[in-house]
């Protein structure tokens, strides 16, 4: 069965009309969700829309209101915020256009396909993507839809277009506090040759079928499980473990870069270290990679003074 489309109307660049049709990029079926159940009877539990005071109320009862003081509000109903006439309800007009690179990401928000609605659409369609295209340029523009103007960026993908919906200046959270105990500092220059040789060695074409939501199989095998046995399933409880290899506090960053670039990790060729006893601390990882150098030492001078 085809998806509906969310939304009809026509993109206009210039004098240009192209009637379309826009549908949703993305799919909610591929995640585990879940309903709230009454444990003792199995019964999956209802929200009701209750007013303090009076109890249930029925849906047409319902309006929206704008809270502009302690219980204070402006009451609209459906057809009055309906009827807000905005020219972007039916018409998403190409305003300007950026460079693809000119958008940081995080502007961008939820992804949409665009197709022509017939035929005679096509030809002009085409056109407006294959600019798009060679020119590596992204549409701006704005559309309401959903009770909400979004600020849109327009560009192709395939044979359609891609529209994305674009958070507005005043969505998105400043850094200043939050990035303001991050130093400005230069990284050193060896480190960071290491690190970007590391980088071209593991870089290559995003291929998104390669990456699989291991959370979701995960409950999906649990899920398969509990319904064929019907049981409670015993489930072991985990202790937070250290990530292979962080055996100390201590990290020699140029040592586990230039490991990583060997193809291995800091602890592959150290042997199982043993809990360290209560009570005392842990060597420091510096200390433990000293005594093999110590030993050799020692058993050159031995040799020297025989």
């Amino acid at each position: 069965m085809a998806s509906r489309p969310i939304w009809k109307g026509q993109i206009r660049l210039s004098l240009v009309y192209i009637p379309v049709e826009i549908f949703s990029a993305t799919k909610s079926g591929a995640q585990i969700s879940f309903r709230q159940i009454h444990r003792k009877s199995g019964k999956r539990i209802q929200y009701d829309k209750v007013v303090e005071g009076i109890g249930p109320v029925e849906a047409e009862d319902i309006i929206k209101g704008y809270e502009i003081g302690k219980d204070e509000y402006v009451l609209l109903t459906d057809e009055e915020i309906a009827g807000v006439k905005l020219e972007t309800k039916k018409t998403l007009e190409l305003v300007q256009f950026v460079d693809q690179s000119d958008i940081p990401p995080l502007y961008y928000d939820k992804p949409y396909y665009v197709v022509p609605t017939d035929d005679l659409a096509e030809d002009a369609f085409r056109v407006v993507r294959d600019a798009l295209r060679q020119t590596k340029r992204v549409g701006l523009g704005q559309l309401a839809m959903r009770g909400k103007e979004y600020l849109v960026a327009l560009r192709p993908c395939g044979p359609g277009l891609l529209l994305e919906t674009l958070h507005y200046a005043d969505e998105i959270q400043k850094t200043d506090t939050i990035f303001e105990d991050i130093s400005n500092k230069e990284s050193e220059d060896d480190l960071l040759a290491v690190a970007k040789e590391l980088i071209k060695r593991k870089s290559g074409p995003f291929k998104a079928e390669t990456f699989k939501n291991n959370y979701t199989e995960a409950l999906k095998r649990l899920i398969a499980e509990k319904r064929k046995s019907g049981r409670q399933l015993v489930i072991e409880e985990e202790g937070e473990e250290a990530p292979k290899g962080a055996k100390s506090n201590v990290i020699d960053l140029m040592a586990s870069l230039k490991k990583s670039l060997e193809g291995g990790t800091a602890a592959d060729d150290e042997p199982e270290a043993a809990p360290a006893k209560k009570g005392r601390a842990a060597k420091p990882a510096a200390k433990e990679a000293a005594k093999p150098a110590a030993k050799t030492a020692t058993a050159a001078r031995k040799r020297k003074t025989a």
